[in-house]
């Protein structure tokens, strides 16, 4: 008998396209997966306007979606947070079938806070919600994945991470040269100035550094503005952003430092509901000698 098991998963980004790359692997269905993220991207392209299309936003849906088959991907639509807040095309739903086990992918704005509110047993999406959401603030930096379950209140939520699929970018600290030589979490403990950071990442940052080393440090914002964050960085002389090669940072003249915390798109549960044999041979599918890290549940 196959089961079904519903897994929520983000609508849209690098954390969807992670999840749709392990489990293409794992089900033979590379081409829906790419399908899927080359849409995704197109539709991303016009909403920030570097490409344009003759066809309206409802026309483009009624081609993508194909109503009578699950296993064909499902779009809808979303407000975009963009000047005019333009309707955005964003993943739906997506039925794909391993062994006995049928998963049907689920698209939510916040993965995470649909496992809070226990809609789901099982879910993905960044480990930077997960520690902007419900991880405590403590005076000692958090630096890897590991330590989120620690730092999760179990009065606070049932959720916890399982497993990574290291699809892995960092929060990295980075600075002008006149003002060091090597940025580091050491070099912020001597610093009292501003600190260049994106508003949505305050708490992220306030947790990977600890709150003793932000004491004497002033956040600042990239303007609306600012198309690349390291040019604000630079004009603000330290920062913290995410990167993989830093390559854009030192074309601003950027030293980059520490990789403070890894960005990556995490597995996670909702223990209580996550209590039958189907579900824990879902998890198992993503707890392979492929994948980087694994997080036991504390």
């Amino acid at each position: 008998m196959t089961a079904t098991i519903p897994v929520a998963v983000p609508r849209k980004g690098r954390p969807l396209e992670a999840v749709l790359d392990r489990l293409a692997t794992l089900t033979g269905t590379a081409e829906v997966a790419d399908e899927i993220c080359s849409t995704l991207r197109y539709e991303k392209a016009i909403t920030k306007g570097r490409k344009t299309e003759t066809a309206n936003v409802y026309e483009r849906l009624a081609e993508y979606s194909e109503l009578s088959d699950p296993t064909r991907p499902e779009y809808t639509l979303v407000r975009d947070d963009r000047a005019e807040k333009p309707r955005r095309i964003v993943f739906d739903s997506l039925t794909l079938e391993h062994e006995d086990l049928r998963l049907e992918l689920v698209g939510r704005e916040e993965p995470f806070r649909a496992l809070r509110k226990h809609e789901f047993a099982l879910g993905f999406d960044s480990a930077d919600l997960v520690l902007e959401e419900v991880v405590s603030l403590r005076p000692e930096p958090l630096s890897t994945i590991d330590d989120l379950n620690a730092r999760i209140d179990p009065r606070d939520t049932d959720v916890r991470v399982v497993t990574g699929l290291g699809d892995t970018v960092h929060h990295t600290l980075m600075g002008r040269p006149e003002l060091g030589e090597s940025f580091t979490r050491e070099f912020l403990r001597g610093y009292a100035g501003p600190l260049c950071i994106s508003p949505r990442y305050e708490r992220l940052v306030e947790a990977i550094l600890g709150t003793e080393i932000i004491e004497d440090i002033e956040f600042r914002y990239p303007g609306p503005d600012v198309e690349e964050e390291e040019a604000a960085i630079a004009e603000t002389g330290v920062g913290v952003y995410l990167t993989v090669t830093g390559g854009t940072a030192r074309d601003h003249g950027l030293i980059v430092g520490e990789r403070l915390f890894p960005s990556e798109t995490v597995l996670m549960e909702n223990a209580p509901e996550a209590d039958c044999e189907a579900v824990r041979r879902v998890k198992q599918l993503f707890d392979g000698a492929e994948i980087d890290t694994h997080i036991p549940i504390q």
